[in-house]
């Protein structure tokens, strides 16, 4: 039973995250008529600038979600990801490195 005590875990976390997911979406809706005042040849008043920094605020917090839903393969790409850039990162460090002089 210990055992499974981990993966309750990652789930409770899972399902939390999900529930904070769900509810900063609706919240976000609002900004795209704001938005289009500009180019409507309307002006921002205070309060539409307020209201878009609110909403870039809120976007911020459910970008990284959003990254990993959106791209194709999701968490199995990250891993891969993270050490492509790892290894580019190597081969940039020797590159630059100067010869040795013997």
């Amino acid at each position: 039973m210990r055992a499974l005590a981990p993966i309750k875990s990652a789930f409770a976390l899972a399902e939390r995250e999900r529930k904070f997911l769900v509810s900063e979406m609706p919240k976000v809706k609002g900004l795209m008529p704001v938005l289009m005042k500009r180019r409507n040849k309307q002006k921002w008043t205070p309060e539409d600038i307020a209201e878009i920094r609110s909403q870039v605020r809120r976007i911020s917090k459910i970008t990284p979600y959003l990254v990993v839903v959106v791209m194709p393969g999701g968490f199995v790409v990250l891993p891969v990801l993270a050490w492509w850039l790892d290894r580019r990162r190597g081969q940039r460090a020797t590159a630059a490195a100067p010869p040795k002089s013997g």
